[in-house]
């Protein structure tokens, strides 16, 4: 017997929370957007996993910014409709399990999403730091002909006005640092307000988990109980059929003697 058929068995309901069917209406919507929050995560993941490397480009960036904006509106609005879930009153055992269940599924979907904002925000970190060293060193290797002659100097200047393009692409290389270092902070403030929310939705589950609890150990002592009493029952009927087939045997063993002695009467 699982779990749900215990809980639907001790509160009495066979059809789950047919009778309120808004309840039943948002813990479904919850559901489908829990189940979206982690293909998001199932994606970023992959995503994830490129940043830093060769395969690194500007438009997996792009994506992987996108789907995490997507995924923190998808978490606010999951967390929007799991406190006003907790808000429902005169709950079944079998609503209370479910309304225990979404928040602590959500808690672990908004870890997992929490988990891979941190991994893409050290990656960018680590990415951005590298290319920020190499354009500083490229930049001090330029201007550190300081004590070359004059001829040398004029040389470099011919050098340098011969060579613009490559000035330009420096300079765009920098803007480049400067707008991953924004997105570096943009996922800062995402993981800094889902901090918040995640630390709302341990609270419930932690109120919860007492309660739920309790009602694990009475649906175990409802199956227990139903179990004891099914053997009993067994057992019973054993008995009965025991003493019903004692019962036949002593009449048919009275009856043959009861004909024997008639017998002797009649013959006698």
């Amino acid at each position: 017997m699982s779990y749900d058929q215990l809980s639907n068995l001790e509160s009495g309901q066979q059809g789950g929370y047919s009778d309120d069917p808004d309840f039943q209406h948002l813990q479904r919507e919850l559901k489908t957007k829990l189940q979206t929050l982690l293909t998001s995560n199932r994606d970023l993941y992959k995503n994830v996993g490129v940043l830093g490397t060769k395969k690194d480009t500007p438009r997996l960036r792009e994506r992987v910014h996108k789907t995490m904006e997507t995924a923190r509106n998808l978490c606010r609005e999951i967390g929007e409709g799991v406190k006003r879930l907790q808000t429902w009153e005169d709950l079944t055992k079998q609503q209370k399990y479910e309304q225990t269940k979404v928040s602590s599924d959500f808690q672990a979907a908004l870890q997992e999403f929490q988990d891979l904002q941190r991994k893409a925000l050290d990656r960018e970190k680590a990415s951005v730091s590298a290319a920020r060293a190499a354009h500083e060193s490229e930049h001090a290797h330029g201007h550190g002909e300081g004590g070359a002659t004059q001829e040398q100097q004029q040389l470099l200047q011919q050098q340098e006005l011969s060579h613009m393009a490559p000035q330009h692409e420096v300079d765009f290389q920098e803007a480049l640092i400067v707008e991953r270092e924004e997105e570096i902070r943009n996922i800062e403030q995402g993981v800094g307000d889902l901090n918040v929310l995640f630390r709302q939705v341990a609270h419930m589950v932690s109120e919860q988990d007492e309660s739920i609890r309790t009602i694990a150990e009475n649906v175990d002592n409802t199956y227990d109980s139903t179990m004891g009493a099914e053997r009993e029952t067994r057992q019973a009927a054993r008995y009965q059929k025991a003493a019903r087939n004692k019962s036949c045997c002593l009449l048919l063993i009275l009856a043959v003697i009861l004909t024997i002695v008639i017998l002797a009467i009649v013959l006698g």
